[in-house]
């Protein structure tokens, strides 16, 4: 990977995902990466689900808020490219391509998110890129 490849392209403090104009995306990665966790957990359906890696799915924006105020505060994400695809019943899947920083490691990830047609992510799937070893390395 070269190094343009591993920077994100950003558009003044935003970032710029190749392939993906959502709005909704990117309040997404802009308040995971400010901390502001409720208003991350906003971005969901009541219902909504993330299934962050090694974890069962958490439901509901009261135990997302919790669960990243625990487990995402010193992550930054920087989401590079993506594609969408449109689903049944209106909804629409993208997938985006980028990395996860933490103080003590960098890994590729990919998101996988599906929003209704009012702009709410119903799911996003958090899904490691990286080797058998280099997961088993990550797990605490």
């Amino acid at each position: 990977m070269t190094a343009a490849e591993s920077t994100p392209t950003t558009v003044g403090e935003k970032f710029q995902i190749d392939g993906i104009t959502e709005p909704t995306l990117q309040h997404y990665f802009d308040t995971l990466n400010a901390g502001k966790f409720e208003d991350t957990a906003a971005l969901f359906a009541e219902n909504g689900v993330i299934h962050p890696p090694f974890e069962s799915g958490i439901v509901g924006r009261d135990a997302m808020t919790r669960y990243l105020q625990q487990e995402a505060q010193d992550v930054k994400v920087y989401p590079r490219e993506g594609v969408v695809k449109i689903l049944e019943e209106e909804q629409i899947q993208f997938q985006v391509i980028g990395k996860a920083q933490t103080s003590w490691c960098s890994v590729n990830v990919l998101w996988t998110f599906i929003l209704n047609q009012q702009k709410e992510i119903l799911y996003v799937r958090i899904k490691l890129l990286a080797s058998p070893k280099e997961l088993l390395n990550l797990q605490r």
